[in-house]
């Protein structure tokens, strides 16, 4: 006879690659009763009854909160505040409410005003992703091996952060338990600056006049292919994660400048010798990720699809 599930009832506001893919793992294996979703797109929620991987798929942001003892924000940083407003009066007592933001701070000072007494408030961030959106970009293995931030506030039920984290861990995911600003300063550097620089990699690449498209496609090398992944990601999601961690993704961004000028003096004055040493300092720093199993020697051309471990007991 297998064991209950960790919730009755999931509710996922907003479907893409992150709620599809929490939606297929939870379901592989068996954390929740009943799994409901909703999204704002009539066409998105048309596809996701087509997949057919949640019980139910609602129109409202409302009506999938209804009794639902989880309820996860799948939905970009900037609008988690007003759906936090418009659920919190229809929240069950009792209920984990989560999102899967990579700012926490903002989203500690945009959800936790409306949230009633008696619900807990639980932030979360998966550091898990691909370049693809929508419905039909999700996996079950998304998560596997990968971190899953847990960013409660004070004086949050220990109890229901427990059972946030064991929902995560048993969908793959390695948990770990931060502040928000903490949070926020560490993925400033992790993830944010990286994605800025990308961006700006790209398109400083799209707007020189003597060299056309066609050749940034045909000769990109592997350094170049990395960029455009990451430059991929979704624009409104990045859009609203920069302007929430606006003071750490400064602050992060004045100490990449200031190493910058250090490689430009250095280049000017062929100081080979600094060169080598920065390389070297940081070729270590990429060993340091393959070996805590972070990622793996081999080129990165997509994540395969690993096996998710046996059902969680």
């Amino acid at each position: 006879m297998s064991a209950a599930p960790l919730f009755e009832k999931i509710a996922l506001i907003g479907f893409g690659l992150i709620g599809g893919s929490i939606a297929r793992a939870a379901r592989a294996q068996g954390l929740a009763g009943e799994i409901v979703t909703t999204a704002r797109s009539a066409k998105t929620r048309a596809r996701v009854e087509e997949l057919g991987i949640v019980d139910r798929v609602v129109e409202t942001n409302v009506e999938a909160v209804k009794d639902a003892d989880l309820v996860i924000l799948c939905i970009p940083v900037g609008a988690c505040g007003p759906v936090a407003q418009e659920i919190g009066p229809h929240l069950k007592p009792g209920a984990v409410i989560s999102d899967v933001g990579s700012v926490k701070g903002a989203i500690v000072r945009d959800m936790a005003p409306y949230l009633p007494d008696g619900v807990h408030f639980v932030p979360a961030h998966p550091v898990a992703g691909t370049e693809h959106s929508g419905p039909d970009s999700g996996f079950a293995e998304l998560f596997i091996n990968r971190w899953c931030i847990l960013t409660p506030p004070e004086g949050v039920d220990p109890a229901a952060i427990e059972r946030l984290r064991a929902f995560w861990a048993a969908i793959g995911a390695r948990v770990e338990i931060m502040t928000p600003d903490h949070h926020d300063l560490v993925l400033a550097i992790t993830s944010h600056l990286p994605h800025l620089i990308a961006y700006t990699i790209v398109g400083t690449a799209d707007e020189l006049a003597q060299v056309t498209s066609s050749e940034v496609i045909k000769f990109s090398a592997g350094g170049f292919r990395d960029f455009t992944r990451i430059a991929a990601s979704d624009p409104t999601m990045w859009r609203d994660v920069f302007l929430a961690n606006k003071d750490a993704v400064l602050e992060m961004l004045g100490t990449f400048n200031e190493d910058l000028s250090k490689l430009t003096r250095a280049i000017r004055r062929n100081d080979g010798e600094a060169l080598f040493e920065h390389f070297s300092r940081t070729r270590a720093i990429r060993r340091g990720i393959v070996e805590i199993g972070q990622d793996s020697a081999a080129p990165d051309f997509g994540r395969p699809h690993a096996q998710l471990g046996k059902k969680a007991e």
